[in-house]
């Protein structure tokens, strides 16, 4: 059996010249190929990019249910293909978007089930299963929902109980598709906190597929950016804003990833007004300013802001003016808020 020769044991799974796609006979759908990763415990790692490059179809590939087209994926030095399906279950545990429908279970019955790769079906839960369980339990602070249904559970109770369920399953690795979707804002940074703080303390590897780029630049270790036809980018996420390659995933060169305030933005020509005052307010009335009027139509206009209380003065050649409130400055210039 070929082993990875240069394995590092930080490195728990390893990407090497990976094709991915599909065979329908002779015919083959290539989706990516040369693509080069490592995942390392104890980081977590977001999968980033549009709909249609691939994702879904990694995370497949990793899982071992769709074989790469060429390449090799090593799981801890060795070929992914050494391992059954059972022996991956224990060592790789996945939560993904689709809806739960497990009737009347409770919270602590679901997180039971992630015990059953080493249990099997039928089997009973020995005093470590029930350990493995308990700490899955604390981990994501579910234990006042313990006893309650699934069906009366919010979305995200029933995310952080799948998150459980995958943490009682004990692997090594930890993949979640899309964890935030379908939550509020206060439920999305919740849960990817949670997954760092799992992160962290237990050591494992955790990969989380995800569109949520500002939550993700906030919490994760690594960046995975993925495109169309193209090798994977990884690295740490401010390196990537600091040298650029975090547009990769605009597909519009109309939008630019904006490294001072960490946010997308229409690319304009380093917007042409001057604007004087504290840099938090002279943000947001860039923002706003961005949002509704073409800079080359303010070349010679100059905003000076104070603050406590807040004044906006706009001046034009000879013109002068004071606002309130950015909403006033918009509606003078003719876009009411």
């Amino acid at each position: 059996m070929p082993k990875d020769p240069n394995h590092n044991p930080k490195n728990i799974l390893l990407g090497s010249s990976l094709s991915l796609g599909y065979r329908n006979g002779s015919k083959i759908n290539r989706i990516s190929e040369d693509l080069y990763f490592n995942l390392e415990k104890g980081k977590l790692t977001c999968l980033l990019g549009p709909n249609g490059v691939g994702k879904s179809t990694l995370v497949k590939t990793i899982m071992g249910q769709v074989p790469p087209l060429s390449g090799e994926i090593f799981l801890e030095g060795k070929p992914l293909t050494y391992y059954s399906q059972k022996a991956l279950a224990k060592k790789i545990a996945v939560v993904l978007t689709e809806k739960i429908t497990t009737g009347n279970l409770t919270v602590g019955q679901l997180v039971a089930l992630g015990r059953i790769p080493h249990t099997g079906w039928l089997g009973r839960l020995s005093n470590e299963d029930q350990n493995k369980v308990e700490q899955a339990i604390s981990q994501t602070h579910i234990g006042y929902i313990r006893n309650q249904p699934l069906s009366e559970c919010s979305d995200g109770q029933l995310q952080k109980t799948m998150i459980a369920r995958a943490l009682a399953q004990d692997g090594e690795i930890l993949i979640l598709d899309e964890p935030t979707a379908h939550l509020d804002l206060v439920n999305r940074f919740e849960i990817m906190h949670l997954l760092r703080q799992i992160t962290k303390e237990s050591k494992k590897a955790v990969l989380v597929v995800t569109h949520d780029l500002d939550i993700a630049i906030e919490t994760a270790d690594v960046f995975w950016l993925m495109q169309c036809g193209q090798p994977l980018v990884t690295g740490l996420p401010e390196d990537l804003i600091l040298n650029g390659q975090i547009n990769l995933l605009l597909p519009s060169d109309r939008l630019s990833f904006n490294s001072k305030t960490g946010k997308v933005q229409p690319k304009v020509d380093e917007f042409a007004i001057h604007i004087e005052g504290p840099e938090a307010i002279v943000q947001w009335i860039q923002s706003a300013l961005q949002k509704n009027i073409l800079a080359e139509k303010l070349l010679e206009v100059h905003i000076r802001i104070t603050e406590n209380p807040l004044r906006i003065f706009w001046k034009e050649g000879e013109k002068e003016r004071e606002f309130l409130e950015i909403g006033g400055l918009l509606e003078f210039l003719g876009f009411s808020t």
